[in-house]
């Protein structure tokens, strides 16, 4: 996930507009809603200063803004909770022990993920099983969705060309 989405959610989260959020990290009236826009799209990535400020503005460590870099602890666990944020992934306790589950209802994204999930699991429990062999497992994963009968995946035509091919074939 990009800062510029960090960004936007925690602008929304804490009740700010562009214009508000600009001023406060410092840009003219003139400029700080255009300057906010330009992050949150991405058309332009602040750099380390900036997104210490808009950190100390939103009360929460740079690292929350950052894109995580997975390959460290504390980055994983940025990642996690991003995840939760816009996915619906959450933390609960499974036996005593510390589980993590995507909570379908929140969103149309959780939903989405959450079928995946399943899939995932399907997958995982045939590994378990012995119905499937490990080199089969990774096939799955390494290739996802290809592989992947528990959903259809489709590309849908945008409306226009719908539209225009309707147009076409349906005599008049």
């Amino acid at each position: 996930m990009a800062i510029g989405e960090r960004i936007r959610f925690f602008r929304n989260l804490r009740g700010f507009t562009l214009k508000a959020l600009g001023v406060a990290a410092g840009f003219s009236q003139r400029t700080a809603d255009i300057r906010m826009s330009q992050y949150e799209s991405g058309t332009r990535t602040p750099k380390a200063d900036m997104t210490d400020r808009l950190a100390y503005i939103f009360d929460i460590s740079p690292k929350a803004l950052d894109v995580p870099d997975i390959d460290t602890y504390i980055g994983l666990m940025h990642t996690l909770f991003a995840l939760e944020d816009i996915y619906g992934l959450k933390m609960c306790d499974v036996n005593g022990k510390a589980s993590l589950q995507v909570d379908e209802t929140k969103n149309d994204k959780a939903n989405e993920v959450f079928k995946m999930f399943d899939a995932w699991r399907e997958q995982a429990v045939k590994l378990q099983k012995g119905e499937i062999s490990k080199e089969q497992y990774d096939q799955w994963r390494y290739n996802y969705p290809e592989f992947d009968t528990t959903q259809k995946w489709a590309k849908v035509p945008p409306k226009w060309l719908t539209d225009a091919l309707v147009k076409k074939f349906v005599k008049d």
